[in-house]
Formats: structure tokens, sequence, C-alpha cells
């Protein structure tokens, strides 16, 4: 995983049915997401049929999330959000500390 201090992102998007039942099964907010990926974060990227698509380690709403997302262009589209797993928290926590 890298660190990413800042990344350009003009907006974002994501699919509403998606965020509505990831809020309710997950308890984790795209939106929440979204402003996470503003700051400074853990990011690994990887190809996907044809598509960049990259986990982004986060911190958000006093816990640790994972972002999956895809740029295009200048906007970031949200695919998925979770808490972060145990191994994923234990790098952020390396890097950032806490």
């Amino acid at each position: 995983m890298q660190f990413v201090e800042r990344v350009e992102i003009s907006d974002f998007e994501w699919d509403e049915e998606k965020r509505l039942r990831t809020l309710k099964d997950r308890h984790t907010d795209f939106v929440d997401a979204a402003n996470a990926l503003l700051l400074p974060h853990l990011e690994q990227p990887s190809n996907r049929n044809d598509e960049v698509r990259t986990l982004a380690i986060c911190h958000a709403s006093k816990r640790i999330i994972a972002v999956v997302y895809t740029m295009r262009g200048s906007v970031c589209r949200i695919i998925s959000v979770r808490p972060a797993r145990k191994n994923e928290q234990a790098t952020y926590r390396q890097i950032f500390g806490g």
C-alpha cells in the first residue's frame, strides 16, 4: 500500500441504491467515504475487467474503512465501502498511528 496525501477529485458519484444498502447492512456511508478520500490515506490499485480500481484505507467517523473506487476523469466513482479488515487496520495504524 502507498501513502496518499492528496487526490485530485472534482466530484463523486455512486449508485444510490447501493449506498443505501451499504448504510443499512454495514452502517457505513458513501458520503463519509467521499470525505475520507480527500484526507491522507493508504491506497492499493488493481486492474479488474480493464478498469483500474483502487482500494483505499481511510479514517472516517472514528473508525477505519476500506473504500473501493475508480476514477473517471476527475470524477471519483465509489464502488463499495466496508469496515477495514484487521490487517488493513494494522497497516493503517502503522503508518498513521493510533
